[in-house]
């Protein structure tokens, strides 16, 4: 039996937990990539197909940004139940990898939007399944370092293809194209690593046991897993939805209001280049500062999100009664990012792995998620045209959602630092 798979009660964490989780959080890395490659090349594939706002929304709403997304997770959340994670994560890459390639080659706006649809699919598949597993191999006091862990690949992932559409701007949709290939290489690679991964012990002894697919997800919704799901839900919720925003819709907007005015080589460099300072930033913040403490305490985990949640909502708050400008939009990519570390996804990752019973984790997981960037979906219709016609509604709004999910985490964060998974079922029981 794998070392990896075993359940630890001590903080140290092996080489082998540390390549599984790696290869795990690669699904957030495609994910987050593909969403903001999407977002990178929204202005050109918009001139190139003649793309109206509403169907650039709509590109975002149907992708990995959200419905798309949200349609895969809650499929691909319940089958890792129900089949094992492994069956799941072997083989979603390369439906992923397929999407990918019908990006990079897209010749009409068809192929462009059967894609996306297919990547977001695939991600939503992927991300609740995998983080499932980095979950149930964690070590109970570094289960906030590995998760923590997966949240660096979400930020590195996205920092990557910006990085490549800054260099590959003076060849416009075709350097696009090219970063999206990248993402195919990186997908295909995953992929086969993968294959060397064996299932969860906790999922295989979870399994002998469970009792029918209805009973358990029938208590899903009733007791503790219905406050954890509904608590959960919330804090990302209204996270994501700024998140989504800013991931899908910050190289577009720069594009879009500061095209015109300069050169179009220099309006798409700086249109991606400036978003990469939002990765750079939540993976340094994320891997020194979250990945350090988030397992100490139940106090600590709580000042974590307390500080988060109130440098995110300055971050939108201030653009409500300052004018759009350059400098201003970049001190909100930075403060964003530095918040969203402490009091975003990857706390949310964490506890959607502590609250739920092992057959229900990545059914509450896809369910939320899902959940979660479908609502993204439905509000990217609306940011074109908010962002036209209406800047500090737009962003009053998203620092209103941000002031919700900063309040519901802070004051009824359950206290799971620390404990083993069996323990906190246990005590939730």
């Amino acid at each position: 039996m794998n070392q990896v798979n075993q359940p630890a009660d001590t903080g140290a964490v092996t080489r082998q937990q540390w390549k599984w989780s790696a290869l795990a959080g690669m699904a957030s890395y495609l994910d987050a990539g593909s969403i903001v490659a999407i977002g990178a090349g929204s202005a050109l594939f918009q001139q190139r197909f003649d793309l109206s706002n509403g169907a650039v929304g709509a590109l975002q709403a149907f992708g990995p940004n959200a419905i798309g997304c949200a349609i895969g997770a809650f499929i691909g959340g319940r089958l890792g139940d129900k089949l094992g994670r492994k069956r799941i994560y072997q083989y979603d890459l390369l439906v992923y990898a397929a999407g990918i390639l019908c990006i990079a080659l897209a010749m009409n706006r068809e192929m462009l939007f059967i894609g996306t649809i297919v990547v977001g699919l695939a991600v939503g598949v992927d991300v609740p399944t995998s983080l499932a597993l980095v979950g149930e191999i964690a070590p109970p006091k570094a289960r906030g370092k590995l998760l923590g862990l997966t949240q660096v690949a979400w930020c590195l992932g996205p920092a990557i293809v910006l990085w490549l559409a800054v260099a590959l701007a003076p060849f416009g949709l075709h350097g696009i194209r090219i970063v999206f290939l990248h993402l195919f290489v990186v997908a295909l690679i995953t992929w086969a690593m993968r294959q060397g991964l064996a299932e969860s012990v906790r999922w295989q002894e979870a399994a002998k046991t469970a009792s029918s697919v209805r009973k358990q997800v029938k208590t899903l919704f009733s007791g503790a897993n219905l406050k954890a799901l509904i608590w959960t839900a919330t804090i990302y919720v209204f996270w994501n939805i700024p998140a989504g925003t800013a991931g899908g819709f910050n190289s577009y907007l720069i594009n879009k209001h500061y095209g015109e005015s300069m050169n179009k080589t220099l309006a798409q460099a700086l249109s991606v280049g400036m978003p990469s300072a939002a990765f750079v930033t939540m993976m340094v913040v994320t891997a020194t500062v979250f990945m350090r403490y988030s397992d100490r305490s139940y106090a600590m985990r709580r000042r974590l999100w307390l500080i988060g949640s109130l440098t995110q909502i300055f971050a939108y708050g201030f653009l409500v009664v300052v004018p759009f400008s350059i400098s201003a939009i970049f001190a909100n990519i930075v403060l964003f990012a530095a918040g969203g570390s402490l009091a975003g996804e990857a706390f949310y990752k964490v506890f959607s792995q502590e609250l739920f019973p092992t057959m229900l984790r990545g059914t509450a997981q896809g369910l939320t998620f899902g959940l979660a960037r479908l609502m993204v979906g439905f509000w990217s219709f609306f940011v074109p045209g908010l962002s036209d016609n209406n800047f500090k509604l737009l962003y009053g709004l998203l620092a209103l959602f941000l002031a919700i999910s900063g309040a519901v985490g802070y004051f009824f964060m359950p206290d799971t630092s620390g404990k083993s998974l069996e323990q906190i079922e246990i005590e939730r029981a």
